[in-house]
Formats: C-alpha cells, sequence, structure tokens
C-alpha cells in the first residue's frame, strides 16, 4: 500500500469495517468487543439506530449553511445541554480542541475585563486539552509539546489534585484569571482527585475571580456516572467543555458558560465555519435524546461498578497490579510496569483496549454493556494481564 498518509499514528494492524453495538468487525471477518469506544467517543455504541436514523433523515434535508444564519438543531441541542448542565449558553465547534480554544479566548476576555493585560490560565500536570498550540501548552505532558517550541504564553502549571499547590500560586501569581482542569485525568492515567478538589477549586475561583472552567471531553455525558463529572459535587463551572461522546462519532465540540462567562463573547469575537451545522448537532440531540430516555449515566455508574468489582476480584491475586481506578465506566488498571504491549495482546484476542501513562490500562467502554459483556471483559483482560505479569517476570 502507498505511503500517502503522514506519519502520525502507531496504527495496530487492524482495518474496521462494521460495527454493532459493543462490538467491531475488521475486514477479514474477525469480531472484537471494544472497550475502548474510540477513546471515549461511541458511548451508545457503534451504529445505535438513533444516530444513525438521525443522520441519514437529516442528511437527506440538510447538511450546511454556515452560522450566518439560524440552525434550529444547535438551538434545540443547545437548550438540552443547557437544561442538562444548568450553565447558560453554548458556542459549537468540530472538536474538543477547538472547544478547548474557546475556553481559553474566554479566560482571556475575563481577563482584559479586569484590566489584566497578561492573563494567566491555571494547568495541570499530567492533563491533556488538545493538541493545537494553546490547548497543547495548557496539556500537562512533555511529549505532547516536544517539538513545537516556542509555546504559547500565559499558562502556569501546578500538580494536580492538590489544593494547597493552587493557593500557593495565588499568593505568588498576580494575573490569574481561570483554573483549566479534568474533574478525572483520562491521558494522564485516569487520575481521579480528591473529593474536596473540585469544591476547593470552585471556593479559590469565588475568592480570587477566576474562571473555573472544566475540560469534561472525556469526562461529559454520561460517562462517570452523572450527565457531567462536575454532578458529583454540589457546583457549577463558569465554563464547560464537551465533545467525543456528544457526538458518538460524529465530529461535535461544545464550550458551554454561564453568568459572567456567558456575556464576553461578542459577534467577531469567535467562530467557526462547519461548527454546530444541522448533521452535527442531529447527532448530538440524537445521543441527548438517548441518554436521557435511557438514563445511561445511572446505567455507567451500575455497570462500572459491576466491571470494577470483576476486574478486582480476576486480578486479587496479581502483585503487578498496583491499583483500580473508576469512576462509572471510566476506569484504569495500575500495572507496576510499562505494558504498551498489552495492547496488541488483547487486540490479537478480539479486545479493544488502550494503555495511557506508559504502566495504566485505560478502560472506556460503550455504557450500553449488559452484564454479561462486562463480565466477559472482565474475565478476557484479567487473564490477560495475569498472563503478562506472570511473563514478565
Amino acid at each position: 500500500m502507498k505511503d500517502i498518509l503522514m506519519n502520525t499514528y502507531n496504527r495496530l494492524p487492524v482495518t474496521f469495517v462494521k460495527g454493532e453495538g459493543p462490538w467491531l468487525h475488521d475486514d477479514q471477518g474477525k469480531k472484537y468487543l471494544d472497550a475502548i469506544s474510540g477513546i471515549a467517543v461511541c458511548s451508545l455504541g457503534h451504529a445505535h439506530p438513533a444516530v444513525t436514523r438521525a443522520l441519514c433523515e437529516q442528511a437527506s434535508t440538510l447538511v450546511h449553511t454556515s452560522n450566518l444564519y439560524g440552525i434550529a438543531n444547535q438551538q434545540r441541542l443547545g437548550e438540552q445541554l443547557v437544561e442538562l448542565s444548568g450553565m447558560d449558553r453554548v458556542f459549537f465547534a468540530n472538536s474538543g480542541a477547538e472547544a478547548n480554544e474557546a475556553a481559553i479566548k474566554l479566560a482571556r476576555l475575563h481577563g482584559h475585563a479586569r484590566g489584566i493585560d497578561n492573563p494567566v490560565i491555571l494547568v495541570m500536570e499530567e492533563s491533556f486539552h488538545g493538541r493545537t498550540m494553546a490547548t497543547l501548552t495548557a496539556t500537562g505532558n512533555r511529549k505532547v509539546q516536544a517539538g513545537f517550541e516556542p509555546l504559547v504564553q500565559g499558562f502556569a502549571r501546578v500538580p494536580y489534585g492538590d489544593l494547597d499547590a493552587l493557593k500557593t500560586a495565588a499568593d505568588n501569581l498576580r494575573d490569574i484569571v481561570a483554573v483549566l482542569v479534568e474533574p478525572v485525568q483520562g491521558e494522564g492515567g485516569v487520575n481521579i482527585p480528591p473529593a474536596d478538589y473540585l469544591p476547593g477549586i470552585r471556593a479559590l475561583c469565588d475568592e480570587h475571580d477566576w474562571l473555573m472552567m472544566l475540560d469534561e471531553i472525556q469526562t461529559g455525558m454520561g460517562r462517570t456516572g452523572k450527565p457531567f463529572a462536575f454532578q458529583h459535587h454540589d457546583l457549577l463551572p463558569d465554563v464547560m467543555t464537551l465533545a467525543k461522546a456528544l457526538g458518538n462519532g460524529m465530529p461535535i465540540g461544545a464550550c458551554l458558560a454561564r453568568g459572567k462567562a456567558a456575556g464576553l463573547f461578542a459577534p467577531g469575537n469567535h467562530g467557526t465555519t462547519f461548527g454546530g451545522n444541522p448533521l452535527a448537532c442531529a447527532a448530538g440531540l440524537a445521543v441527548v435524546e438517548t441518554m436521557k430516555t435511557e438514563a445511561l449515566w445511572d446505567r455507567a455508574a451500575e455497570a462500572g461498578n459491576r466491571l470494577h468489582q470483576a476486574l478486582a476480584h480476576g486480578l486479587a491475586d496479581a502483585a503487578g497490579v498496583l491499583e483500580i481506578r473508576s469512576l462509572g465506566m471510566m476506569l484504569g488498571i495500575q500495572l507496576d510496569r510499562p505494558c504498551a504491549e498489552l495492547v496488541l495482546k488483547a487486540l490479537e484476542q478480539g479486545l479493544l483496549i488502550n494503555v495511557t501513562a506508559d504502566s495504566v490500562v485505560r478502560l472506556l467502554p460503550p455504557l450500553i454493556l449488559d452484564d454479561a459483556q462486562i463480565d466477559e471483559l472482565a474475565e478476557s483482560l484479567s487473564r490477560l494481564i495475569l498472563e503478562f505479569l506472570e511473563a514478565d517476570q
């Protein structure tokens, strides 16, 4: 095959041609249980009837006009997200990185409105916010940034989960205007902060007139057992970003804001050609309506608990397993050694998983998994990990 694609991915030796619920089929006829959902995207599974129907019906009517005109589906989806989240306004984009770019621009506008010429956004170590220049600068992973210097100014980094570090930053940096943080770090290894972390950030933001900006691109849309992960706490952010599962595979992102943050943009401040077009928003509407009708965030909590318990039982005697971390259907199995080779071993066994932060097996299964599929996943993965640990002694 001619090498015409830019060398940006270490692709696995498989090509999928069909999806159905939690299953994928490759071009050789082999079937796989998808426990990564296109990296937290296909939370309703593959080829979900409601999404398929919405896309087909909308594509036969109107795909794109531009944001120079009213878009009925965009208005309807915005209303659904505002109602579900408690936020006030929405800007639609095409991806999570673009949604985070919008959040970063809101933070800078907020700073300038306060008379701060060089606004600073606090971001976290081990975070991931995207691969545009601003979002890779915000990302706390040197591998993502390497080769793209000079990075964008206006970010200061502190350890994740450490409120004292945030308080120290507040005491020493005068120009902070916002905190950008993931409720649970996904790429960083499924890192779950202490229970008082997000409420503590909310209190600091209120005290210092900062914007609390939550990157819910991976945690949002029901994955953690609530519609949005911040809803595990009694708080509201000022800004929240979404993407991934919002379209169940159809590219769409959203930046939601409330209060003073919701009124910062004016015509000409920001825009997009494709964002929020009728087709993408038709998919988003189908996703939101399905999740609400089927209460899939409740199912995510139940299924995630069952999967965690099954994995804990299957790996109970494995000395190389340091910890299993989970919130809903977002799970990380922390090993005591690098384990990237497990991805290929699982693929060979008809199972799709992911390894992040070198030594964390990450699972982001579709929220629609039934109990039998959860048990199959736990049994297969436990066996693979045990075999890997025994062979690597």
